[in-house]
């Protein structure tokens, strides 16, 4: 090899190792954030929207780290083993760090700005069990937002209606109660019979919000109707998780009803 080819190598040889450990120091950062974000809210250091903030700049910074481990890339016939499997998990890291931002953001632009989702608009289910921890939490109302929220509900989430049943209010009841014992991820599942009303909570997974579900049967003609709501305690869009709820909800309540039917 000549003298050329010596200089021309080597300095090649330091790009691709300077880009590696660049890329590995920012991919940590990023993922120091990332998980610093919704651990702040929880523990009450700061408040969520801080801990969104957070998460935009560590998917920035985790950009930044991406960027340099592509560098790294096109050195790749030049790299150790060690810097190698560095790059490809600073890659695996920046992918993580960059999606949930990401993920996030392109669910608040396709769904309603509302978090209070409900099968009757007009007169929606109350709460009663939560509202000592609505109050600890400074949390969103209870009070319903009224037409404005109900025209974006109905027109992002047509299919979230009340279920009309044939049985009894007493039995329908029962159904109601059963499915959403069972449904995954419900908590602190409380009934009041004699009201014919249930309440239940649900956390997320990554930011641990909290969103609450009421749900009231009634009589309607010789059977029963049966209605749904589930309202966020925190912000102002619920990133569609409240429609989902209650969509998965009467889906699974309707299976039961004809199974009780039959």
């Amino acid at each position: 090899m000549t003298a050329n080819e010596t200089m021309a190598v080597r300095p090649s040889h330091h790009v691709g190792g300077f880009a590696t450990v660049g890329a590995c120091a920012l991919a940590l950062i990023a993922l120091g954030g990332f998980s610093a974000a919704p651990a702040g809210w929880r523990l009450g250091l700061w408040y969520y929207t801080v801990a969104f903030a957070i998460m935009r700049y560590a998917a920035y910074v985790a950009l930044i780290a991406a960027a340099s481990a592509c560098v790294a890339l096109f050195n790749w016939p030049r790299l150790s083993l060690w810097r190698r499997v560095a790059t490809l998990v600073t890659l695996a890291i920046a992918a993580i760090v960059i999606y949930v931002p990401w993920h996030y953001a392109r669910l608040a632009a396709t769904t309603p700005p509302i978090h209070d989702i409900t099968t009757d608009i007009v007169n929606p289910p109350p709460f009663w069990v939560v509202l000592p921890s609505r109050a600890e939490e400074n949390a969103n109302s209870v009070e319903y937002g009224g037409i404005a929220v109900a025209k974006l509900q109905q027109a992002a989430y047509p299919q979230i209606l009340p279920v009309m049943t044939t049985l009894p209010p007493r039995q329908a009841f029962g159904v109601a109660l059963a499915t959403a014992q069972a449904m995954p991820g419900w908590i602190d599942v409380v009934a009041e019979p004699e009201a014919w009303r249930i309440e239940a909570s649900q956390e997320s997974f990554w930011m641990r919000f909290t969103d609450d579900v009421s749900i009231r049967i009634s009589p309607h003609g010789a059977g029963s109707r049966i209605d749904v709501r589930s309202l966020s305690r925190q912000g102002r869009g619920d990133f569609g998780d409240n429609a989902a709820r209650v969509t998965a909800y009467l889906d699974a309540l309707k299976a039961r009803l004809a199974s009780a039917t039959h």
